[in-house]
């Protein structure tokens, strides 16, 4: 509400999208009993939770992209920044790999981001998730205990991919961030590690490394 609409910068919004924000915004029913087109046979939740968690809209996939490549371009950072001063690069960084590496696991892709050489010696295989507290599933408990939907996230991520991590030699590491933008416990570890490297590497202070990636 705070920008000034241009429709030639697309910053505006056409009256029924407009009215259904607002009603949204005020917690007033936005459904008005309707299906998800998306999803047939779902009805809209009154508060509008399930345009929010939809798994077959794009807003789930482009968040879970966009945290993919901030973590990607991170890594790479550093990457290019060791090798420019003669170090060897200790964050190597590979992209959307784990499809068919197994003949059990053909149709399985453990990790979105490989780290190799991670863990004493085992590569991380990091799991982007971005889950949403307005889910169904885990909407009570969320409403009370925070952190919720990135814990059950976490658990589920850890009985899919644990085994055949392990069988290729990996270490899996769900990376939570909450669609609300509180971050799980392994991803806040990772990420602090990460900027650790960082840091040292650009001689710069860790809050201001942590900055530039959450900036």
């Amino acid at each position: 509400m705070s920008v000034t609409p241009s429709e030639s910068f697309g910053l505006h919004l056409v009256p029924p999208v407009f009215q259904v924000a607002i009603n949204w915004w005020l917690g007033l029913d936005t459904s008005e009993g309707s299906q998800c087109a998306l999803c047939p046979g779902n009805a809209l939740y009154h508060l509008g939770h399930h345009a929010v968690t939809c798994k077959y809209g794009g807003d789930v996939v482009s968040r879970h992209n966009r945290v993919r490549d901030i973590l990607v371009e991170t890594c790479r950072r550093e990457q290019d920044i060791l090798v420019e001063t003669c170090h060897r690069a200790h964050i190597g960084v590979q992209v959307e790999v784990g499809n068919n590496l197994t003949r059990d696991h053909s149709k399985s892709r453990p990790a979105d981001i490989l780290l190799p050489n991670w863990f004493l010696g085992k590569t991380a295989a990091l799991d982007v998730s971005i889950p949403s507290p307005l889910n169904p599933l885990t909407l009570l408990e969320a409403r009370v205990l925070a952190k919720t939907a990135a814990q059950v996230t976490e658990a589920r991520k850890h009985q899919a991919n644990d085994h055949k991590c392990s069988e290729l030699g990996c270490v899996c590491v769900p990376m939570v961030a909450e669609s609300y933008g509180a971050w799980g416990e392994e991803a806040t570890a990772i990420i602090s590690s990460i900027t650790s490297r960082l840091a040292t590497s650009t001689c710069k202070s860790k809050s201001v490394v942590l900055n530039d990636i959450y900036g």
